[in-house]
């Protein structure tokens, strides 16, 4: 019998009513596994008003009182992990450590956030004039909405949920449709853990979800993760309406090597970095850009013997390096994109066509495949491909290499390589990107730290996680404030100087 997954509505799984499916794959055999509902415009409506109601009382509660519950949750999730991870790589087809990761990476958040009583803490001056006090206080926005990607279906849904709950949010979460099974878990698990029904909610869909929520005027915030063009459309469309977006698009995220670095290191760096999770991941390097042609020669013939050596299988194999692509039509651009790049006069070292996994020949697997000698403008370079496709664009010295990543249309992340502290310095101040890496292939933020980039790869103010997360879910507000004192002042017509005097 096929596997259904619906909606999770004021603390209980609801059946969805629109009779419209799409279906859930196992990427490792290429079957469907299972439906997911997705919602009609009514259902998110309901979910809506779920939350309205829910977020009065949560938004009074004593956020230290709201934090407990959020340790709750992560401890609860620890103590499931074992099947969350299955189940994540069941849909995604990731292998099981890096399903793992996923959810740990997201559930650093959810502890950061864990310290709510402090980054909520509004600022107080006494005596800002004769008598007069001012202060401000972080106040809920009330209901807002997450639209996640399928590349993390826990990781980035945990990143956008836990700083709102902790702020007194309500929050409701459109996730992917291709795995949308770990979602629905969580939010059987946030109710375990004691979170009121209606603060966490599911609503699965798909465009008609999403305008739904974007219309709705009860929605006042969205967190979206995924392409570019649609991340643009959203916070242009929030911006229209008067509400708050962070969205987050495309990448193509360079790796900078250069002469002085330790060339085995970076190669054994880069070949996880650019492979792991197959090359489903924002943060993957894509292009690796050695400085000089002595540095390219060797990086090249480094990373062809590892790319070689990796073991691609199905997820829950322990000896494979990375599982398959998510879906079909991954599979299809990523090897459209191959073809695209032979086809422009790239040097293909390795090529990951036709790889076949015995006993699971229809699975969705494309082998590590690395290009050399790519130029600047062609495809394979100027796109995400989001898939196991290493570039290798060389640069003849270092300004080259800096003007070559600033001067791309992502700016997600970037790395470089090298044992010189101030060509380390130099770049990290220098290059055009949101997070930077010295010697760190995939720089990824820890959870107290923002998470975001630049140009074409985000769009908003205020980035993921870390102290931002707060700030973007809460509003302030400033209180001036004088108790009478029984002097008679009488009227005044004069603008309140700075002091209040």
């Amino acid at each position: 019998m096929t596997r259904e997954v619906h909606h999770y509505i004021g603390g209980s799984i609801v059946q969805g009513t629109s009779g419209r499916f799409a279906d859930i794959y196992n990427p490792s055999t290429g079957q469907v596994q299972g439906k997911v509902a997705l919602a009609t415009r009514d259902e998110v409506t309901k979910a809506i008003d779920v939350a309205e109601e829910a977020q009065k009382a949560w938004g009074a509660t004593n956020p230290q009182r709201r934090a407990r519950i959020l340790g709750k949750f992560v401890n609860l999730v620890r103590e499931n992990m074992d099947e969350l991870a299955a189940l994540l790589s069941s849909e995604h087809g990731k292998v099981l450590a890096d399903s793992v990761g996923d959810i740990e990476r997201g559930l650093d958040v959810v502890e950061f956030a864990m310290g709510a009583p402090h980054l909520l803490k509004g600022e107080f001056t006494d005596d800002a004039g004769k008598g007069i006090d001012t202060y401000s206080m972080r106040q809920p926005l009330g209901v807002v909405a997450g639209i996640t990607p399928f590349n993390f279906p826990a990781m980035i849904p945990l990143w956008k949920c836990g700083p709102a709950i902790a702020s007194g949010n309500a929050f409701i979460l459109k996730p992917s449709e291709r795995d949308p099974g770990v979602p629905l878990r969580l939010a059987e698990l946030w109710t375990e853990a004691g979170l009121p029904d209606g603060i966490f909610q599911v609503v699965n869909g798909d465009k008609e979800s999403v305008d739904a929520l974007l219309e709705d005027p009860r929605v006042k915030a969205y967190g979206f993760v995924g392409s570019t063009p649609i991340a643009q459309s959203i916070y242009t469309r929030a911006a229209e309406l008067g509400k708050r977006a962070q969205c987050f698009g495309g990448a193509k995220n360079h790796m900078v090597i250069m002469p002085d670095a330790d060339l085995d290191q970076v190669a054994d760096a880069l070949v996880g970095a650019a492979y792991g999770s197959a090359g489903e991941r924002c943060m993957a390097i894509s292009v690796a850009v050695p400085v000089g042609q002595e540095t390219a020669d060797a990086l090249v013939q480094k990373m062809a013997e590892r790319a070689k050596k990796l073991t691609v299988g199905v997820s829950e194999d322990p000896k494979a390096d990375y599982g398959p692509l998510v879906a079909k039509s991954a599979l299809d651009r990523v090897i459209d994109y191959i073809g695209q790049g032979e086809a422009a006069g790239a040097e293909l070292v390795v090529d990951g066509r036709g790889l076949k996994v015995e006993g699971h020949e229809e699975g969705f697997f494309v082998g590590p495949t690395l290009f050399d000698k790519v130029t600047t403008d062609m495809s394979i370079y100027t796109d995400e491909i989001f898939g196991p496709v290493l570039c290798v664009v060389r640069a003849n010295d270092y300004e080259e290499a800096l003007a070559m990543v600033s001067d791309h249309e992502y700016g997600n992340g970037t790395s470089i390589m090298t044992r010189d502290g101030d060509a380390a310095r130099d770049f990290a101040h220098r290059v055009d990107t949101g997070m930077v890496g010295i010697n760190v292939p995939i720089p990824v933020p820890i959870g107290y730290y923002t998470f975001g980039g630049w140009k074409a790869s985000g769009f908003g103010d205020l980035n993921q996680h870390g102290p931002d997360a707060f700030r973007f879910y809460t509003k302030t507000k400033t209180v001036t404030e004088r108790w009478p004192s029984g002097i008679k002042e009488g009227a005044s017509f004069v603008m309140p100087m700075g002091d209040q005097s």
